[in-house]
């Protein structure tokens, strides 16, 4: 049966959508390019690429190498030197930076800089002063202890820069040094020695008190660095030497007076002489009859023997200006001693 009405609603149908499609249309649609643009873009693009687009992005930014080397040096000058040295390795831009005369001329101590500076010899020889050397070639030159500055008219002190951290580093020979005299000039003669950089040394004859004494004024330190005092000393050729073996030997590093820790040592260490004396050079007993360790003695390169003294830190204000360090070592016991060469005591920064 035909469905009475359905031809005049497929008509009304029509024309209404025919209405709502002219009635849209006559209203204006803003086009935005920009939009239709981006969206048909992104949908062309492959992800690599665009990845790789967001990490060029990122590789235009401003770097630490793209930074001019003026401000590179400003900041490596207030590392150390042995930062310096690291960073000159990262790359050229670094290299020119840390190489410079002005990241150099810090680590040079300024209150000490004429003196030291005067020690250098000129570049390719000539006269002193350091002439025609950049400022990290004149810095390396002041690190090296075989031709370090002499401080005083007598030359018995002589300073030099520690390579790593370019503390200062002093060394006072034997005549500086405050040594026993009880059976008058015949305890000591000063001789000369070809491995000291003082040209003489000072070789005990005999005695019975031994005890030795090096002063250094604070100041003279550089202000918060850890340091530690170095008997440098040598034994007569042969096995000349008598009673440097018993462990009865003590140490002691003070700052102004004040009460220091005291170390046992033993200069000489050798069970067979020790034994004469009663003894061992090996670990001795305390008051408390704990075992004391005693430490032993290091050869150097330079062939000296050095014992630690042991340690002090600076704090470098006003009060130390005026104090003293003293390194002090001593023989307990009372009984003949001879055959020391005494070259005299170091004060180098700890690392």
């Amino acid at each position: 049966m035909p469905v009475v009405g359905a031809g005049r609603t497929r008509a009304t149908t029509t024309a209404t959508n025919s209405r709502r499609t002219s009635s849209v249309s006559s209203y204006p649609v803003p086009v935005r390019p920009d939009l239709i643009r981006s969206y048909s873009t992104s949908y062309r693009i492959h992800p690599s690429a665009m990845a790789a687009a967001a990490e060029g992005a990122r590789g235009r930014e401003t770097q630490l190498g793209d930074l001019p080397a003026d401000c590179l040096a400003q900041a490596i000058a207030l590392t150390s030197p042995r930062d310096a040295s690291r960073c000159a390795a990262v790359s050229p831009t670094f290299r020119a930076a840390a190489d410079s005369d002005h990241v150099w001329q810090r680590f040079i101590p300024s209150d000490d800089a004429q003196l030291l500076l005067a020690a250098l010899p000129a570049k390719g020889g000539g006269g002193g002063g350091g002439g025609g050397r950049n400022k990290k070639d004149a810095y390396l030159g002041l690190c090296d202890a075989a031709s370090a500055a002499a401080v005083g008219g007598d030359g018995g002190c002589r300073v030099w820069l520690d390579r790593a951290t370019g503390a200062k580093c002093y060394a006072l020979s034997a005549r500086r040094l405050s040594l026993p005299w009880d059976d008058g000039e015949f305890s000591w003669r000063f001789t000369p020695h070809p491995l000291s950089r003082f040209g003489e040394v000072a070789e005990l004859v005999e005695c019975t008190c031994l005890d030795i004494y090096g002063r250094l004024p604070a100041a003279a330190l550089t202000p918060a660095a850890p340091y530690a005092a170095y008997l440098v000393y040598d034994t007569a050729a042969g096995g000349r030497h008598r009673g440097l073996s018993f462990p009865d030997q003590e140490t002691a590093v003070s700052l102004g007076g004040r009460p220091a820790a005291r170390h046992a040592v033993c200069l000489r260490p050798d069970d067979a002489e020790a034994r004469k004396f009663g003894g061992t050079s090996g670990p001795r007993r305390g008051g408390g009859g704990q075992q004391v360790l005693v430490r032993q003695p290091r050869r150097r390169e330079d062939g000296w023997w050095e014992m630690e003294m042991g340690r002090l830190r600076t704090a470098g204000g006003r009060e130390e200006e005026q104090e003293e360090v003293v390194a002090s070592f001593e023989a307990l016991g009372w009984y003949p001693k001879s055959g020391l060469v005494l070259h005299g005591i170091e004060f180098r920064p700890l690392h």
